[in-house]
């Protein structure tokens, strides 16, 4: 498959990979809902602050996953390719990441 193709501002995802992202995006959907029903049920805010906590480690988790692929497959072959206005798009990508 020619990834050239597919990783110029679109990005192709193998089965494989998409089932592994939407099942961590179903995870996460979970514990919003799980978080939501604690509101409701007046659960103490310690308990929803950690459950929070696991949320945040989900989606950063999930994040990096989605940025790995990103480094191995689009930018290595806009690198390959001569097209070193990636560097850009990275550093602001990174910029954003850190705020």
């Amino acid at each position: 498959m020619d990834k050239e193709k597919y990783c110029n501002k679109k990005t192709f995802r193998g089965e494989t990979e998409k089932k592994k992202i939407n099942n961590r995006i179903n995870r996460i959907e979970g514990q919003l809902r799980g978080v939501k029903k604690m509101i409701q049920e007046d659960v103490y805010c310690n308990d929803i602050l950690i459950q929070l906590s696991a949320i945040e480690k989900s989606v950063k988790s999930l994040s990096n996953f989605i940025l790995e692929n990103h480094l191995y497959n689009c930018v290595a072959n806009d690198l390959e390719n001569g097209k070193l206005e990636v560097i850009d798009e990275l550093i602001s990508l990174f910029k954003k990441f850190n705020k």
